[in-house]
């Protein structure tokens, strides 16, 4: 048995235009050549590649790797991170075919498990898209997120993880090139499919590293979004939020012009603070989460400032 470095979450841009309606419709800019040069110099062993509603970018890296020798002793396994009719994220590892988004967490777990998969949830006490208590339905559960730069998500997740008795592992949720391998987690097993979902499931795997995401490497994939969603983003505020359309056409001009200016870095930091504040109140204090998977600004902001 060796011991396998392995990233457990991780999208490239065949993510882009699977996430939903209520979704930017760009996710990543990783090509999947980026995305085998990061795992190289990162030194893993297996990557399940988890993209949004999809098993292209699995399938299209694949190809990439079988032809370029360098690459021989990187596996690449299939995953999918999936969205249920609740808009909430639900990962499967090891799937055969695609599991289509929209349904329900019950029927999306028992495809996962028809398909001799394994189930994860991911940032399960993130802001708005995690499955909370219902974690407990799933396989394995995400205990630290390198996005949930509010720190109490993953806190309570790690909390509800050792109360529960659950197998415990990390993802980097990697979305610009330098987050991959971000987080580690070391898998005893031999490097087959079949081998590393047997020792997950029976809880072979111990967290190897873990690491938050840098303000810069945030900002770089809000630039990346921005520059390609901003129609989008656009027509969502004119839909749901005319009266902010306007503030929200000057900044995105303003973010565009000079997005490595002082000011987005001091905006970053007053939202991850506001942000803290908030995931503390929901995480800790009982608060209304409700709110936040809504999506409702009007409800939010109270929330935050109070």
């Amino acid at each position: 048995m060796d011991n396998l470095r392995a990233e457990l979450h991780c999208h490239n841009e065949f993510s882009n235009f699977h996430l939903g309606l209520r979704e930017t419709p760009y996710d990543c800019g990783i090509t999947v050549q980026e995305q085998l040069e990061q795992a190289y110099k990162t030194g893993l062993d297996v990557i399940f590649i988890t993209n949004h509603n999809t098993l292209d970018g699995y399938n299209n890296l694949l190809h990439y790797k079988d032809n370029h020798e360098k690459f021989k002793d990187i596996q690449v396994y299939p995953g999918e991170e999936i969205t249920t009719d609740q808009g909430i994220h639900v990962l499967a590892y090891g799937i055969t075919s695609t599991i289509k988004p929209g349904q329900s967490l019950e029927e999306i777990l028992d495809i996962i498990h028809s398909q001799g998969a394994l189930s994860c949830a991911p940032h399960p006490f993130g802001l708005n898209n995690g499955l909370r208590e219902r974690a407990m339905l799933c396989d394995l559960i995400e205990v630290f997120n390198s996005n949930n730069v509010d720190r109490y998500s993953n806190l309570r997740a790690y909390n509800f993880a050792k109360a529960n008795n659950m197998i415990e592992v990390v993802g980097s949720d990697s979305h610009v090139v330098s987050t991959l391998g971000r987080c580690i987690n070391v898998i005893e097993s031999e490097n087959t499919l079949d081998s590393v979902l047997r020792a997950m499931k029976k809880g072979k795997i111990t967290i190897g590293n873990t690491e938050y995401i840098t303000r810069s490497e945030m900002i770089e994939h809000a630039r990346y979004k921005i520059q390609n969603s901003k129609d989008d983003i656009i027509v969502y505020f004119k839909e749901n939020h005319p009266h902010l359309t306007g503030i929200c056409r000057f900044l995105i001009n303003a973010f565009e012009s000079n997005p490595n200016s002082l000011v987005w870095a001091a905006i970053y930091k007053i939202a991850v603070h506001l942000t803290t504040r908030l995931s503390n109140k929901i995480n800790f204090k009982n608060q209304d989460y409700n709110i936040l998977y809504e999506r409702n600004l009007r409800a939010i902001l109270p929330m935050i400032l109070t």
